[in-house]
């Protein structure tokens, strides 16, 4: 007979925030070859996992139906070939493929991230979906160059927010940001280091664009909105410019509207998703966040939580990031 262990479900497969409840019986994963299980300490909250949870995303072959996609805690048990650098206890991070809304989590090896002493817990599973994102955007989706200009919508999310501050890293020149109120944008400018950050609700953005860039655009749009911002994007983006589309927040359905700036511009777009690459992309971007972590120890990059639940608590977290509420990581702490 299996180990049991608590982890969140959806009632009848799929529903709103309020049909999450933590189920006291579900199967505790057992690690396969190249795999260890991790005890959950934190996990991150993110808009994929609203997504799943409305039965409007499956998720890849062979992953857990459970929510969660990062995580927090100690080695529980290692699986066959899990290598000589590991050992039960060992504190670790990183990204799974689902399944870290639970006690416990099964994850292979070259998914983990050793956790520095110095960060937290809430920290650590605040950074591998949001910061592998934006650094996948940022350097396998357009290749950055440095000296050049970025635009950062959603710029006061948790990806937004890891985005402006790799694209400082990577040496772009100038770096901007919408948000949806003057507070977002007042702390996304104070506080991360975006050169403007505009109101998407009440100011025109497309305008406050061209007039801070001297109607030049901007080299590099990184847009999780889709529909609503499509053809705003190719108004603002430069001659030669490039468009990540990370997400379809306000629907997939392009309106009618004018593309031909796409030939004129010569404007190249491109789309991307994280959780449906295979292990070795994903170890890429595993290797390149490691490498942040001394920036992190030194605060030069910042870790921003601005929530955290017990995850008694987590329809209440659904509810939180629904109602976009947050500047930063939304996260949860298993007891």
């Amino acid at each position: 007979m299996s180990e049991i262990m608590r982890a969140v479900e959806v009632k009848g497969g799929k529903g709103n925030a309020d049909a999450l409840f933590i189920n006291p019986k579900t199967p505790k994963p057992v690690p396969k070859e190249n795999e260890v299980v991790v005890r959950v300490k934190a996990f991150g909250i993110n808009r994929m996992d609203i997504i799943q949870r409305n039965g409007l995303y499956t998720p890849p072959l062979g992953a857990s139906s459970t929510l969660g996609l990062e995580y927090s805690g100690t080695i529980a048990s290692l699986g066959s070939d899990a290598g000589d650098g590991w050992k039960i206890g060992d504190s670790v991070f990183g990204l799974a493929y689902g399944g870290a809304y639970a006690e416990y989590v099964a994850v292979n090896v070259k998914s983990l991230i050793r956790k520095p002493a110095s960060l937290t817990d809430v920290e650590a599973c605040s950074l591998p979906q949001t910061w592998m994102t934006a650094a996948q955007a940022l350097h396998m989706v357009l290749n950055v160059d440095k000296g050049k200009t970025c635009l950062w919508h959603a710029g006061a999310s948790g990806v937004g927010i890891a985005g402006i501050q790799l694209a400082r890293l990577a040496g772009a020149n100038a770096v901007y940001a919408t948000a949806g109120t003057d507070e977002k944008c007042d702390y996304i400018t104070s506080r991360i280091g975006a050169d403007a950050a505009f109101n998407y609700k009440t100011q025109d953005w497309v305008e406050e664009i061209k007039r801070a860039t001297g109607n030049l655009g901007v080299d590099y749009i990184f847009d999780f909105i889709g529909q609503d911002y499509f053809q705003k994007n190719l108004e603002v983006a430069a001659q030669g410019g490039s468009i990540a589309i990370l997400a379809f927040l306000s629907g997939s359905k392009i309106p009618d509207g004018d593309v031909s700036k796409l030939l004129y511009k010569h404007l190249t777009v491109k789309g991307s998703s994280l959780r449906g690459r295979d292990l070795a992309y994903q170890s890429q971007l595993r290797d390149r966040l490691e490498s942040y972590m001394p920036a992190f120890e030194k605060g030069d990059l910042r870790i921003i939580v601005d929530k955290v639940f017990p995850w008694e608590e987590i329809v209440g977290a659904h509810e939180y990031m629904e109602a976009a509420n947050n500047t930063g990581k939304i996260v949860c702490t298993v007891s």
